[in-house]
């Protein structure tokens, strides 16, 4: 049987133990290169993906958020939503304001200057987007997000979404 891509770009000799382990595999080494080129743009404008996207939860929503409602929106779980605050605070693309009700709760506000970042780095990242994966065709995008999406609900479904 000839060999899989994946299998040669690993270097690997005997074939994958089944194919669920070369599927995994396969999301886990696309998502290296995709998290190394996304994390080049981003360093390029002084931010981490992470910081990215609570900047860009807070623009979408055009209002503060509380940080717990910003740390459930978030697409990688980032356990330490704190202090990844604290880091968009001192760069002032934050303000943290206490909710005036109930002072447990914190809003984070974007800054202007967070704002133009982000107007900045939306043509690049939308090229960049394109360059990565627009070769595939409309319907192929659509039925890979439903293939990625089928794949996740099983992984939240056996316990492994950390929320």
């Amino acid at each position: 049987m000839a060999s899989s891509r994946l299998q040669r770009e690993l270097k690997k000799k005997k074939p994958f133990d089944s194919p669920e382990q070369e599927a995994n595999l396969n999301i886990l080494r696309t998502n290296d290169q995709l998290e190394n080129r996304l994390g080049k743009l981003f360093r390029e404008y002084g931010l981490t993906a992470s910081q990215y996207n609570v900047l860009r939860i807070i623009r979408g929503e055009e209002k503060p958020l509380p940080s717990l409602e910003i740390a459930g929106r978030m697409v990688q779980v980032v356990p330490a939503i704190t202090g990844l605050i604290d880091r968009l605070e001192k760069q002032a693309l934050v303000i943290r304001k206490r909710c005036s009700k109930d002072r447990r709760v914190v809003y984070i506000e974007i800054t202007d200057k967070a704002l133009d970042i982000l107007k900045q780095m939306d043509d690049p990242l939308a090229e960049l987007h394109r360059s990565l994966i627009g070769h595939l065709t409309r319907k192929e995008l659509k039925e890979l997000s439903r293939l990625l999406e089928k794949a996740r609900q099983s992984a939240e479904y056996n316990g492994v979404k950390q929320s």
